[in-house]
């Protein structure tokens, strides 16, 4: 495949979409996790399944309101039902397989119809899961969701995990096949848009295309379901990847986007470099955060702009005392460089590509190895590894091993022992060196015998 399948749970609350999300990638991944001084909400994980990669996403756990999570609806809720088709849209745009989680208990509702209304119209293969049977006794139940019309019906539990198996068989079975003539030879920079709602995406996208010295050409993505923007800017070029789908989607409902984890994801999966669009009237929200963390996990590029500064109130000291703001809000984007702009009046949007390029070229980077090693045995000078119950954790050397992102592998004599602590302390003082503009890096750490193997 060009890229691991996007698999979507769709379902109504209370069905059980959480549990066998759990399940199917194999541990149980909080709501809320710490991760590089902030927290943010996990929709998302990568699940393996017969040798088969792909990506799963909860949509039952987006919010549907600002500033507050769902709280728990009836079944048959009016106010639900638009919620619920809207969830079933975007998982119908952008998934690669759905599965309609139903509670297999309760038998269908209004809410099982509406969503299996909105499915039915899609291309995309639709399994529907009837959970909560835990006892293979009341398995003839699931029959009646045959009903709903969308094809193969699996009895399951994803509490005890019965019936699961024949469940991802499946998905992976439904998993499109990769099609090598589908792949684009393409040597361009590739940038993605992103942001939340009313932050001025669109307006960003319409100035690029449009700035003097750039010429626009309309190409065939690399995607079965995507149209790229290329542009080409002082002889180099860019493609904006997925922002022209996200321009016309006018048929559907402005509220989609609130559920667009799944857009966003396979945008980042082609991306290079991210703008990560924040509102400068508004300031940095648990959404930016959220956003910013999929960028991390995903190991693209990442420019923070602050969007609208052109009607942001000003003195001497608006800017530096913002960015300290932000760099506070996202400081687990710390090495990400800040650009004040206004797509609306164009103001700084001319730095945008250099500093794409400046990106990029940080995403390429490598470190030799003998420099990297000289730069780690100051850093074991300066601050000793840890010690644990009379053990001294000790580095034999280091390497660069790839590039987009650089990822730098430490043999060591305990991996066990490495503390995140200590893997920041490792991460900071490279970067001091090597900054490494607006790209995350991965430090890995094995053992002596992974060296020899």
């Amino acid at each position: 495949m060009s890229r691991k399948a996007l698999v979507a749970l769709v379902g109504r609350p209370n069905v059980g979409k959480s549990t066998l999300f759990n399940r199917i990638i194999g541990r149980r991944l909080a709501v809320v996790s710490d991760v590089a001084g902030t927290t943010r909400d996990r929709l998302y994980a990568d699940a393996e399944w017969g040798g088969a990669l792909f990506t799963v996403v909860d949509t039952g756990g987006i919010e549907i309101t600002e500033g507050r999570a769902t709280a728990p609806l009836s079944e048959d809720s009016e106010q639900f039902l638009p919620l619920i088709r809207q969830q079933a849209a975007v998982a119908m745009e952008d998934a690669d397989v759905i599965v309609q989680v139903v509670d297999g208990q309760s038998g269908i509702t209004a809410a099982d119809r509406e969503v299996a209304d909105i499915l039915r119209q899609t291309k995309k293969p639709v399994i529907v899961a009837a959970n909560k049977l835990e006892s293979s006794k009341l398995w003839d139940t699931a029959y009646e969701f045959y009903e709903l019309g969308l094809g193969e019906v699996i009895a399951i539990s994803g509490l005890h995990g019965s019936g699961t198996g024949d469940l991802l068989d499946a998905i992976v079975s439904a998993m499109p096949p990769f099609d090598p003539a589908e792949e684009v030879e393409d040597e361009s920079t590739r940038i993605a848009i992103l942001g939340r709602p009313n932050v001025g995406k669109s307006t960003l996208l319409n100035r690029l295309v449009g700035e003097e010295r750039v010429i626009v050409s309309p190409i065939a993505g690399t995607t079965r379901d995507a149209i790229d923007e290329k542009l080409r800017w002082h002889g180099q070029e860019f493609t904006l990847i997925d922002t022209a789908g996200i321009r016309r989607r006018g048929k559907i409902d402005p509220g989609v986007e609130k559920y667009s984890v799944l857009r966003a994801l396979k945008t980042l999966r082609r991306a290079d470099v991210a703008l990560l669009l924040i509102d400068g009237e508004e300031g940095v929200t648990a959404q930016d955060a959220h956003i910013g963390g999929m960028l991390t996990d995903e190991n693209v590029g990442v420019i923070v702009l602050v969007n609208k500064w052109d009607i942001v109130e000003k003195d001497a000291y608006t800017m530096p005392t913002y960015e300290k703001t932000v760099r506070g809000e996202l400081a687990f984007l710390s090495y990400a460089p800040l650009l004040f702009i206004s797509a609306e009046t164009g103001q700084r949007l001319n730095k945008i590509f250099p500093t794409v390029l400046e990106v990029q070229a940080a995403r390429q980077q490598r470190v030799g190895t003998g420099e990297l090693n000289d730069l780690l045995r100051d850093i074991i000078a300066n601050h000793p590894p840890p010690t644990k119950a009379g053990t001294q954790l000790k580095f034999y050397y280091a390497t660069q091993v790839a590039v987009k992102p650089p990822t730098f592998v430490f043999f060591v004599n305990r991996p066990e022992m490495i503390h995140f602590g200590y893997e920041r302390y490792i991460e900071n003082r490279i970067r001091e060196k090597f900054p490494f503009t607006g790209t995350p890096i991965r430090l890995l750490f094995r053992g002596r015998n992974a060296e020899k193997k």
